[in-house]
C-alpha cells in the first residue's frame, strides 16, 4: 500500500527534530561534565599570613642557579655597523668642497640672497601742469634710491616751475637705513632755491607705512645761522578699481626763523592738501587729474602778500606718475 507523500515529510521533520534534540543534551552534559572535573582538580589556596600580604604575584620569579644564560653574540641592533667604504653623509661627495676638487666653483660668489642685491629705482610721484586763477605752473616730485634691502642712497627733489625756469626747489641727498617693518630712517643733506639765496640743510627724519597704510614722510631740517625747519607729509591710495587709485595728500613746511630774503616766516608757513584721481594703464604709468588747496600763514603770509601774492589758492592739477 503507497504512503501518502504528506506523512512521509511529517515522519522526516518528527526525525530531525528529534536528532537534534538529543545532540544538544548530549553536548550540555560534556560541559558540566568539564566544568566539574576542572573544579575537583583546582588546589584550594592557602589564606594568606595575618602578617603581610603575599606579593609573589607582583615580583619575578628568580630563575634557578644552574640556568644556562642567555647568549647575546648573534644579535645586533637595527641597521647593523657602517660598511667600511661609508661616507660621512655631511660631507660633498667623494670629499670634493666648493673650494677643493674637480667641482671647485672659484673665488667668484655664484648664490646671493635676496638682501645682498642691490636694487634701482626711479619714481616721478608728481609731474604735473598746475592752473590757478591768475596762471599756469608746473611742479614735480620726484625721487631716486639705489641700494639694499637695509642701506641704500635715496635721492629727493619737489619744485615748481614758472616761465620755463625753476622757481622754487628742495633738492635731498640722503643715506636711508631700515629701522623697523616699513620704516626707514634717513641723514643726509638739503638744498634749497628760491626768490633769495640758496639755503642748505642738514637733514634727518624717518619715511615709511604707518598704520592704516599712510604713507609718511617726516623730516627735521638745520641750517646756518640757527635755521631750523620740519616738514611733515602724509598721503594715502584708496583703490576704487584694480586701475583706478584715489590719492589724497597733504603737506605742511614749519620753521624756526624768519627768512624775508625768500618769503618765509616762523612758524607754521605753508600748508597744501588735495586729492588725486590717476588711472593706471599699469603701474608703471599713470595719468591724474586733482584739485588741491594750498595756503601760507603766519609771518610767511604777510611776507608773501607784500609781494603781490594771494595768501590761499585753489589748483587744478594734471599730470602723470610713472617709475622705472
Amino acid at each position: 500500500m503507497a504512503m501518502n507523500p504528506n506523512k512521509s515529510w511529517t515522519l522526516a521533520a518528527v526525525a530531525l527534530s528529534a536528532a537534534t534534540f538529543c545532540t544538544a543534551v548530549q553536548a550540555q552534559a560534556m560541559d558540566h561534565s568539564m566544568h566539574q572535573g576542572m573544579t575537583q582538580a583546582a588546589p584550594a589556596a592557602a589564606p594568606p599570613a595575618m602578617g603581610g600580604m603575599d606579593h609573589s604575584a607582583h615580583q619575578g620569579a628568580s630563575p634557578p642557579a644552574d640556568a644556562p644564560a642567555m647568549d647575546h653574540g648573534d644579535m645586533q641592533m637595527q641597521g647593523g655597523s657602517a660598511p667600511p667604504d661609508a661616507r660621512d653623509p655631511h660631507a660633498y661627495s667623494g670629499g670634493n668642497t666648493l673650494t677643493s676638487g674637480p667641482y671647485v666653483l672659484g673665488a667668484e660668489h655664484h648664490m646671493h640672497m635676496g638682501d645682498e642685491h642691490n636694487w634701482g629705482m626711479f619714481m616721478a610721484d608728481r609731474l604735473e601742469a598746475v592752473r590757478t586763477d591768475d596762471r599756469n605752473t608746473g611742479a614735480y616730485e620726484l625721487m631716486a634710491r639705489f641700494g639694499r634691502d637695509y642701506d641704500r642712497l635715496v635721492l629727493k627733489a619737489e619744485g615748481e616751475i614758472a616761465g620755463g625756469r625753476i622757481e622754487e626747489s628742495r633738492t635731498e641727498a640722503l643715506w636711508s637705513h631700515a629701522v623697523a617693518t616699513f620704516w626707514d630712517a634717513q641723514l643726509g643733506l638739503r638744498y634749497d632755491t628760491g626768490p633769495g639765496p640758496g639755503r642748505a640743510w642738514a637733514a634727518f627724519g624717518f619715511q615709511g607705512l604707518a598704520p592704516y597704510w599712510f604713507e609718511t614722510d617726516a623730516a627735521f631740517y638745520i641750517g646756518d645761522n640757527g635755521r631750523t625747519a620740519l616738514r611733515l607729509a602724509a598721503e594715502y591710495e584708496l583703490l576704487l578699481t584694480q586701475r583706478w587709485v584715489l590719492q589724497p595728500r597733504v603737506e605742511a613746511n614749519f620753521y624756526g626763523k624768519d627768512d624775508p630774503q625768500n618769503g618765509i616766516g616762523k612758524g607754521l608757513s605753508s600748508l597744501a592738501a588735495g586729492v588725486r584721481l590717476r588711472y593706471e594703464f599699469s603701474r608703471q604709468f599713470a595719468p591724474y587729474v586733482g584739485v588741491e588747496w594750498a595756503g601760507t600763514y603766519g609771518e610767511t603770509a604777510r611776507l608773501r602778500q607784500a609781494q603781490g601774492e594771494d595768501r590761499n589758492e585753489t589748483r587744478f592739477v594734471a599730470g602723470l606718475r610713472l617709475w622705472f
